[in-house]
């Protein structure tokens, strides 16, 4: 595997230090938790839902949270008090963190937990001050935001 070096990026680009350093992390993949698994899809142009597989898990064992550009979904199982005695154990009952980078304006609007699968659903809401504007020439104040058409 070749990995790449992103010090000179480091040097000569001015704010881009977060991208550089997603790079740098999506490059230790083998750290990245492969438990439980998981869905990223992209529903419709600025929504998107992770559905991850949590058999076994109730809805009082997993916490959903957000901070600033971080998802964390944790999974802390409770103890059973009773010994029980498998023959065969193939339903994983581990705890769990997974966390995920949120790109700007991306924030998690719901979750549900449905014949275990969670699904939380994302949108991106671009605030109006940043989305694309028409000036018309010669128009003085006149300006008018543009209407994105998906093509």
């Amino acid at each position: 595997m070749r990995t790449y070096d992103f010090a000179p990026l480091y040097r000569s680009a001015i704010g881009f230090d977060r991208l550089a350093q997603l790079f740098d992390d999506a490059q230790r993949a083998d750290a990245q938790p492969s438990y439980p698994p998981y869905n990223i899809e992209l529903v419709s142009e600025d929504k998107y839902r992770i559905t991850m597989a949590v058999a076994g898990f109730d809805r009082s064992e997993i916490e959903i949270e957000t901070e600033r550009d971080t998802l964390k979904i944790t999974g802390r199982k409770t103890r059973e008090d009773a010994q029980r005695n498998f023959l065969h154990r193939g339903i994983a009952s581990r705890n769990f963190e997974h966390s995920f980078q949120l790109a700007d304006h991306v924030r998690v609007v719901g979750a549900k937990l449905d014949n275990g699968l969670l699904n939380i659903e994302l949108t991106r809401e671009i605030p109006e001050a940043l989305k694309p504007r028409r000036i018309v020439i010669d128009g003085g104040d006149n300006v008018q935001a543009l209407e994105h058409k998906a093509a």
